[in-house]
């Protein structure tokens, strides 16, 4: 089927298919749809395009830490407010990664957060975002399987809340369990047991860790929540150790290259370690995070990769069979994606 859609000859960085892992929904929000929001729910924010990006994306001349780039969803989270949003947001960031020609991406999403701004209950936020994903994905043609996230900094009678649901709807596109939020401020600790239940019901588990953290928190994942995948990682270099368990146990990395300069977490894009931690022989993937807050798509991150990096293309075309291997399908699912894309780029 790709081979249909994608010449081998006129493959470029756009129309290269691609495989995204780590991409949250409530970071891609398209600023003209809240605009639309804004006025129909009488949200209190600027309704002018530039005025408004400047609440929910990242500017250049605005400082780049994690609490400027964490202020962004604060705003972002006024807009959840019935499940019209809910349905057209999901909708379009489907919508989106498509016309990016990524045929396969697993979307995070957080409950708690598009529950809060009207108190809807969790179970039908859930639904709301399962149905409109496989309505999406039937339309855009890209598979689409989800990750609910819960946050360190909320407390674990939620994440339970949220584990148990995942695990009801694992016949609706839910694949696995992610753990998000502050690893600066708040420990992993109290939400052990539950990532273990949620892995003994069939879910995969993914972690934020080694972003604000040190390697000590991939470690952590890695041997404690038994972590399939681990949430940007980049700081995994500063310990050995750590970096030989990754390597060992062919932990996935979703690296997020923008993000994490955005963040602070690198200090200067090309000093990024991503090029060193596939030397080092991690298995490495590339990801958007947050694409609307960021300004970019995947495409963009293919492109700094080599530009600004110093990534060859066959470089960036196994980190995309990376992804496809470390994806949450189903074997023969996964398979399938894998063959395929090897072909094209082979």
């Amino acid at each position: 089927m790709l081979e249909k859609l994608f010449g081998k000859k006129a493959l470029t960085i756009e129309t290269m298919p691609k495989v995204e892992l780590h991409r949250h929904l409530e970071g891609s929000l398209r600023v003209s749809t809240l605009i639309d929001i804004a006025r129909q729910h009488s949200i209190t924010v600027p309704t002018s395009l530039m005025r408004l990006s400047t609440l929910v994306q990242v500017q250049r001349e605005e400082p780049y830490n994690f609490e400027n780039f964490l202020a962004k969803f604060n705003t972002l989270r006024l807009f959840y407010r019935s499940p019209e949003v809910i349905h057209r947001v999901t909708q379009e960031a489907v919508e989106d990664a498509a016309k990016d020609n990524v045929r396969y991406m697993e979307l995070r999403f957080t409950p708690v957060a598009l529950s809060r701004a009207e108190r809807f209950p969790l179970a039908d936020v859930v639904d709301w975002v399962c149905e409109s994903t496989l309505e999406a994905s039937r339309k855009f043609g890209i598979k689409v399987k989800l990750i609910p996230s819960v946050n360190r900094h909320e407390s674990v009678e939620l994440a339970e809340q949220v584990a148990w649901l995942s695990a009801a709807k694992m016949d609706y596109g839910i694949v696995g369990l992610d753990l998000a939020g502050n690893e600066a401020q708040f420990p992993a600790e109290p939400f052990i047991g539950i990532f273990r239940e949620a892995r003994q019901s069939g879910l995969k588990v993914a972690v934020h860790a080694g972003e604000w953290g040190g390697p000590e928190n991939i470690r952590q994942a890695i041997d404690q929540f038994e972590a399939d995948r681990i949430g940007h990682g980049v700081r995994v270099l500063e310990d050995e150790y750590t970096v030989s368990l990754a390597r060992d146990r062919q932990t996935c990395f979703e690296v997020c290259v923008t993000s994490n300069f955005q963040t602070g977490v690198v200090k200067e894009l090309a000093q990024h370690p991503l090029k060193k931690m596939i030397d080092a022989g991690l298995n490495v993937t590339l990801n958007t995070d947050d694409p609307s807050i960021s300004q970019i798509t995947l495409s963009n991150e293919y492109k700094v990769a080599e530009e600004t990096l110093g990534l060859s293309r066959e470089t960036v075309q196994n980190c995309i069979l990376a992804a496809a291997r470390s994806s949450f399908l189903q074997e023969p699912e996964k398979l399938k994606l894998v063959e395929q894309l090897d072909r094209l780029f082979r």
